[in-house]
């Protein structure tokens, strides 16, 4: 008979070798791939867009994008090379109607100003192209990718591809006849989804930029409602880049120079001159500025109420964001404004694109830092 063991010793396990045990910060060190190489590839992809859209806004502005009149992909690499061909390049641009409308007697040295332009314009994107195929590729061959992220990079490289298609749908509009520059609504397509690829880098570096331990820790906390207070700026945002796009496909900046009127009154008699009905919202530089304008003053005001949301958040860091967030928003509509008051020359367009693209990436680091805010030691 097996003696009386004790109600406090412990049971045998028949020799069995004991099972393990779970240890802590398992999520920590497991295989999560190279997070800080793939963030320093965004970053990098991140300033290249960011100098593509500038370098987009100077092509706008010095009517440089229907200098080249075919899309060559892969052989529109290479520059005209000889006297010949730069002949030939300023012949097919000769037979479109901006030459004949606009610059008729252009010479061929002029000629090459603007095609320069928008040769770097589409010879910046083949980078970025070819940036996020040697990064991508060698990431996935090396089995560096973290979990689930493969689809994210390759969506990533969809939107870019996307990009270059819709660039030139874009410029295709100018190329028909009766047009001497591209379509308003195509350049704000274009130039939309530029901000959209730079949100989405800007988003993926954020989240890379932090364990996925830490992701889940912080999220536990989030903030939801100061969150999708905050996606609604963010939507409203871009609703005022693609706005400003259609002021800037247009020139309305430089038919308006008054503020806070529109030559002397608030409401432009103009504003539905054209018919029909629907062509004023997208080609009448009287209602594409006042819709502008109002636009800039309701996304402020809900600006302004989301700021004082977030500065009650428990978060410092959280607070700071929302803080800069605002203060860059009134230096963008006190830009504007100075912008329009000056007839919009090219130099205070770009700071005004730019700041644009600054507001744009602290709305989206606001609301990230809603999402997953950073926890803050206290001290008793």
């Amino acid at each position: 008979m097996p003696p009386k063991r004790s109600i406090f010793e412990e049971v045998g396990d028949g020799g069995k070798a004991p099972a393990p045990r779970a240890a802590p910060g398992g999520i920590d060190r497991a295989p999560k791939g190279a997070r800080g190489a793939i963030r320093v590839w965004l970053l990098i992809l991140f300033a290249l867009v960011v100098v593509m859209i500038a370098v987009g806004g100077m092509t706008r502005l010095t009517d440089s994008g229907l200098s080249i009149t075919e899309w060559r992909p892969v052989t529109g690499a290479i520059p005209p090379l000889s006297a010949a061909e730069w002949q030939a390049e300023f012949d097919r641009y000769r037979q479109i109607d901006q030459y004949e409308l606009v610059n008729r007697g252009m010479s061929l040295a002029e000629f090459q100003i603007i095609y320069w332009w928008e040769w770097g314009h589409r010879q910046l994107g083949r980078v970025i192209g070819l940036v996020w195929a040697l990064g991508f590729v060698f990431f996935w061959a090396t089995q560096r990718i973290p979990t689930g992220w493969t689809p994210r990079l390759l969506m990533l490289g969809a939107l870019g591809g996307l990009q270059g298609a819709i660039g030139w749908w874009m410029v295709a509009s100018g190329l028909t006849e009766g047009m001497v520059a591209v379509a308003s609504y195509r350049l704000a397509v274009h130039l939309g989804l530029a901000f959209v690829i730079l949100g989405v880098i800007a988003w993926y570096s954020f989240l890379l930029n932090r364990t996925d331990a830490a992701l889940m820790q912080a999220r536990r906390v989030r903030e939801g409602k100061l969150f999708s207070m905050t996606t609604g700026v963010m939507h409203f945002a871009l609703l005022q880049i693609l706005l400003g796009a259609l002021v800037a496909g247009i020139d309305a900046g430089r038919g308006y120079t008054d503020w806070p009127l529109m030559n002397g009154v608030f409401f432009p008699p103009e504003v539905f001159d054209m018919t029909p009905l629907w062509r004023n919202f997208f080609e009448n530089p009287a209602l594409v500025q006042f819709i502008h304008r109002m636009s800039g003053y309701l996304l402020l005001a809900f600006a302004v109420v989301v700021w004082l949301r977030g500065r009650k958040s428990p978060h410092p860091a959280t607070r700071a964001a929302y803080s800069a967030m605002m203060l860059v928003m009134l230096g963008q509509i006190v830009l504007g404004i100075v912008t329009v008051l000056y007839g919009a020359p090219w130099q205070l367009g770009i700071a005004h694109q730019a700041t644009a693209v600054l507001l744009w990436v602290l709305i989206l680091r606001a609301r990230h830092l809603a999402q997953y805010p950073r926890a803050t030691a206290l001290r008793t």
